[in-house]
């Protein structure tokens, strides 16, 4: 498909999510509400992509079970390209134990399962490169960590990259991520992360991830945060060489915030669409916020994605003109 406009790579898991009154350092505690639901970081946002009407592929591992054929046939409705995800026989697809609680804390534990058996032959480089860009998450093993370095290495350096390391990544430093860093195009990453990463605050962090090769730097700052004394709340940061944008919270709740979730990976899908389109900055960050918090609506990643009336509908109603 020559048409595909980005292509996603990482773990594809299934999230088994427990809503939990709170989440404990040791203690007892009431399951609210459990759900299994098709995730991987990369994977909602290509998800949500597709929702909006962007061409979009997918290149990652399953097992051959039933939680593999349920992540195929979910990003297939969607209508995402899944000729390049490889079933590897005998294998148990991924999966996350995921608790969240009522103040939108969340614990992860990654089950990566066949993720770990993705190897270089399974990547389709002119698939890639025919799409011009490629969205990046992590993976639990060093293993796929070197693919990924060997694929970067060998990208057309015209592919644009955009990148969120998550947790997992954002622990190796920027002396082992600068590979990735320097050649990325937007990178993605919240607050805790960039602290990781960078060992700095959300400023400094975002200027030393630029000095490292990045384009676009955008920082989720969760339900929002003063980054200068007297200066506004921000629910977002963006940066790149010449500007900075605080992107504040809107003035009316778009919806109820029922599970944060995949927010983050939301909130890529309304940026990355915005670029792809030729919006700014200040807009990318905006419908990036708007993804974000209509995501937040229902339990899981990917069921409070919005298709591009809904999204178009609250943009209207929000920023008072038409997407």
């Amino acid at each position: 498909m020559s048409n595909i406009e980005v292509v996603g790579l990482g773990a594809l898991n299934i999230d088994h999510i427990y809503r939990v009154e709170r989440i404990l350092d040791d203690g007892e505690s009431v399951v609210n509400e459990s759900i299994s639901s098709p995730g991987g970081s990369a994977a909602n946002t290509i998800y949500g992509l597709a929702k909006l009407g962007i061409n979009t592929g997918f290149i990652g591992v399953l097992g051959d079970d039933a939680e593999g054929k349920t992540l195929l046939q979910d990003f297939q409705k969607a209508g995402v390209d899944t000729s390049q995800i490889r079933v590897k026989p005998k294998a148990r697809t991924g999966s996350v134990l995921c608790l969240s609680d009522k103040l939108g804390r969340r614990s992860l534990y990654v089950s990566p399962g066949a993720n770990s058996l993705l190897a270089i032959d399974d990547l389709d480089l002119t698939y890639i490169n025919q799409a011009g860009w490629l969205h990046l998450s992590s993976f639990a093993d060093d293993r796929q960590f070197r693919v990924l370095l060997e694929l970067i290495d060998r990208l057309d350096v015209s592919t644009r990259i955009s990148f969120a390391p998550g947790a997992l990544y954002a622990s190796k430093g920027l002396k082992g991520l600068l590979p990735i860093l320097s050649r990325t195009h937007v990178l993605f990453i919240n607050q805790d992360e960039i602290r990781q990463l960078t060992g700095k605050d959300v400023i400094a962090g975002a200027e030393t991830c630029l000095e490292q090769g990045c384009h676009i730097v955008a920082v989720t700052l969760g339900k929002g945060m003063r980054l200068e004394s007297g200066g506004a709340i921000a629910v977002s940061y963006i940066r790149d060489a010449g500007n900075k944008y605080i992107i504040e919270p809107h003035s009316q709740n778009v919806v109820p915030e029922v599970d944060t979730t995949g927010a983050g990976d939301a909130f890529a899908t309304g940026f990355i669409y915005g670029l792809l389109k030729g919006k700014g900055l200040q807009e990318c960050g905006l419908l990036g916020g708007i993804v974000a918090r209509l995501s937040m609506n229902k339990v899981g990643a990917r069921q409070g994605l919005p298709h591009f009336k809904e999204l178009a509908r609250y943009y209207r109603k929000l920023c008072n003109k038409q997407l």
